[in-house]
C-alpha cells in the first residue's frame, strides 16, 4: 500500500480539549456514565453561538484524537462504539505507517470539531491531507505517484465529500469509501432537534438540548429529503415554518450544503466512491409532527426501507442533482447497526476489495447467515428491563425455527448476561434482561451456530433521577 489512508470518524467521534490541553470531551468505555452525570457544565461550555455559520467561535477547543471507546452524548446522537481498535487493523492488515513530526507515514486519523459546520472541516481537512501527502510522496521513489484512500464513518463522509467535491480534493482521491454515511441525512437527526432531551434523561436535558440545537453539524445531519407527514403528503423540514427546536437558518443553509455537493457529484468524471450501507435494522426514515414533537415512523411511502438503526438505507448512499437516483451503487450492505459498522467482521473483509483492489477472501458460502433485525433502546429507561426485539425475514430458510441469543455485556469492567430469545412465531423473537445497572453496554445478538449474524447495538443506562 504506497497510498495515504485518511481515517474520518463521525459526530462525536473525536475527543476534544480546550487551550491548555483539559479534556472537554473524551467520555467514554465504562467511564462514560459517572461522567455524564456531572457533564452539565463540560456541555455547556461546548454550546456554539448564534450565527456561527461556517466560523470557529475562538473558545479554544481543538480536537485532539479519535474517541477509543463506546461513546454517546444523550440528546444529540445515538451510542457509537470507538475506532482505535480499527485503525489499529488498518495499520496492521495493510502496513501502514502513522506520521509524526519526525517522519511521514501513510495512516492518517483525522480528528476535528465535530460541533461545527462539515465546511469549515472540510478546509482543515484540505490543509492536513494535502501537506501529509507531500511529505509522503517526497519520502521515496516508488511514493510519488501516491494519491489517498478517505476511508469515513457516518458525518465524516459529509466531510470528506465537501473536500472532495467542492474544494478540489478530487485530483489527488484514488476513492472515497463511507460506512453509514448519512448522504441525505438521518430523521435521528432532526428528532433530537425537535423534541430535544429524552423523556427519562431530565435532569440534563435543558444544556444538551442547547448544545444540540446550536450545531451547524448536526443540522447538516437532518434530512435532505420529504420526510415529515403533512396534509399534502410528506414535507422537507426546512420548508415547515416553526418547527421548534430547529434554527431556520441552519436548516436552510444545510439543504444548501447537501444540493452543492448533489451536483457536484454530477461531474464528467465523478469521484470514485464506495458507500457501505447498513441493512435490516428498524430505522426510523419519516416522522408524524404534532403538537410540536415528531414521532419517528419506519416506513416512507408506505415501505418499511430499513437501515443501520440510524441512517435510513435511502439515505446511506448519495443522490444525484435531478434527485431521480443515485450516482453510485451500494458496494456492501452488512446486517449492522450504525454504531458498529467500523467494527463488523464482514465490513472489513469488504475494506480489502475497497483498499487493495482485490477480492474480498472467501471464507465459505456467502448469503446463508439468518439476517436479524435488531431492536433494543439506545437510551433506556433508568430501572426498567432492557428490552430486546428481533425480526428475521421469511426468505431466510428456517426463519421462524431460529435459536437467538443475546449477550449483554459492559463496556467497562463486569460480567457479560446472556439470553436464549423466546420465540414469538413469524420469525419474530424476543426477551427482556432485568434493568442494568447505570453504565455503558454492547449487546451481541446471533444466530446460534452462525458466528458471522451477529449484530452489535450499542446502549447508555441511566441512574436513578437521570
Amino acid at each position: 500500500m504506497t497510498d495515504l489512508v485518511v481515517v474520518l470518524p463521525g459526530i462525536m467521534g473525536s475527543t476534544l480539549a480546550n487551550a491548555d490541553g483539559t479534556p472537554v470531551w473524551d467520555l467514554s468505555g465504562g467511564a462514560l456514565w459517572r461522567a455524564v452525570r456531572t457533564f452539565g457544565g463540560a456541555v455547556k461550555r461546548l454550546r456554539l453561538p448564534a450565527d456561527i455559520g461556517d466560523d470557529h467561535p475562538g473558545d479554544g477547543v481543538v480536537a485532539v484524537g479519535l474517541m477509543p471507546d463506546l461513546h454517546v452524548i444523550p440528546g444529540i446522537w445515538q451510542p457509537v462504539d470507538g475506532y482505535t481498535e480499527f485503525v489499529d487493523w488498518l495499520e496492521e492488515e495493510f502496513f501502514l505507517s502513522r506520521p509524526s513530526a519526525a517522519a511521514p507515514g501513510n495512516l492518517l486519523a483525522f480528528p476535528y470539531d465535530w460541533r461545527l459546520s462539515c465546511r469549515y472541516n472540510a478546509e482543515r481537512l484540505k490543509h492536513r491531507t494535502e501537506r501529509e501527502l507531500e511529505r509522503w510522496r517526497a519520502s521515496a521513489p516508488d511514493r510519488r505517484d501516491a494519491r489517498v484512500i478517505f476511508v469515513c464513518h457516518s458525518m465524516g463522509g459529509l466531510i470528506a465529500r465537501h473536500y472532495v467535491e467542492r474544494l478540489g480534493g478530487h485530483g489527488i482521491t484514488r476513492r472515497l469509501i463511507t460506512l453509514g454515511t448519512p448522504h441525505r441525512g438521518s430523521l435521528d437527526a432532526l428528532a433530537h432537534l425537535v423534541n430535544g432531551m429524552r423523556k427519562g434523561w431530565g435532569p440534563l436535558g435543558v444544556d444538551l438540548s442547547a448544545l444540540a440545537r446550536s450545531l451547524p453539524s448536526l443540522h447538516q445531519l437532518a434530512p435532505d429529503y420529504a420526510c415529515v407527514e403533512g396534509p399534502g403528503g410528506l414535507a422537507y423540514a426546512r420548508d415547515l415554518p416553526g418547527l421548534p427546536g430547529v434554527d431556520p437558518e441552519l436548516l436552510k443553509d444545510a439543504g444548501e450544503f447537501h444540493a452543492a455537493l448533489r451536483r457536484a457529484a454530477d461531474r464528467p468524471v465523478p469521484t470514485e466512491l464506495h458507500a457501505v450501507t447498513g441493512v435490516r435494522q428498524p430505522t426510523a426514515t419519516t416522522a408524524a409532527y404534532d403538537d410540536d414533537r415528531l414521532t419517528p415512523l419506519w416506513e416512507i411511502d408506505g415501505t418499511d426501507e430499513g437501515g443501520d438503526g440510524t441512517v435510513p438505507r435511502l439515505s446511506a448512499r448519495p443522490a444525484n442533482a435531478s434527485g431521480d437516483g443515485y450516482p453510485v451503487s451500494e458496494s456492501y450492505t452488512p446486517c449492522e447497526q450504525h454504531g458498529s459498522l467500523q467494527n463488523h467482521g464482514g465490513v472489513r473483509e469488504a475494506l480489502w476489495g475497497l483498499l487493495t483492489g482485490e477480492p474480498r477472501f472467501h471464507r465459505g458460502d456467502e448469503g446463508t447467515a439468518p439476517l436479524l433485525g435488531v431492536l433494543a433502546p439506545s437510551l433506556p429507561a433508568p430501572g426498567e428491563p432492557y428490552e430486546v426485539a428481533v425480526t428475521v425475514p421469511p426468505r431466510t430458510r428456517g426463519h421462524d425455527e431460529l435459536l437467538v441469543i443475546a449477550e449483554l455485556r459492559p463496556a467497562g469492567d463486569g460480567p457479560p448476561v446472556s439470553r436464549s430469545l423466546r420465540n414469538l412465531g413469524g420469525g419474530r423473537y424476543g426477551t427482556a434482561f432485568p434493568a442494568p445497572a447505570p453504565g455503558a453496554y454492547r449487546l451481541a445478538v446471533r444466530a446460534n451456530g452462525h458466528a458471522e449474524s451477529t449484530v452489535t447495538a450499542l446502549a447508555l443506562v441511566g441512574g436513578p433521577g437521570e
